[in-house]
């Protein structure tokens, strides 16, 4: 995936530990190149700043809702019926306003050769690291 230009929207994912107070920690970022058919997402939780936010805060809850948003940006069975979608569709829904723990960014553009680099790059500026 590296050579040519690849135009690419990404949105950050946010850890909302009290949801009624609005204040998150970034813990990914999820990137669709539409024309490339790629969507992948990078992960790195801070447990600190997290239970900074919410003293107590269950992590082993937050990582289950992770690893189901990973496997709905990864697509099929396992990713339920909306694992089924196309790549574009499954971008959309995992980056759709919610009110729950994990909520995303507004959705940003972006233009590089290499996706997986990018991703990663991304999920480095935005959360201090990366933990697939």
């Amino acid at each position: 995936m590296s050579g040519v230009w690849h135009e690419f929207d990404y949105a950050v994912v946010r850890c909302v530990p009290r949801v009624h107070t609005g204040a998150f920690a970034n813990i990914g970022v999820v990137l669709l190149a539409r024309q490339s058919g790629y969507i992948d997402s990078a992960f790195c939780i801070s447990a600190e700043r997290i239970c900074a936010l919410q003293p107590n805060f269950d992590l082993a809850l937050l990582q289950r809702f992770v690893e189901g948003y990973q496997r709905v940006c990864s697509g099929g069975a396992a990713g339920g019926v909306v694992g089924l979608l196309p790549p574009s569709e499954r971008f959309h829904w995992l980056t759709s306003l919610r009110s729950a723990i994990i909520q995303t960014s507004p959705v940003h553009p972006g233009r590089c050769r290499n996706l997986e680099e990018a991703l990663q790059r991304l999920c480095l500026e935005q959360c201090g690291g990366i933990d697939n």
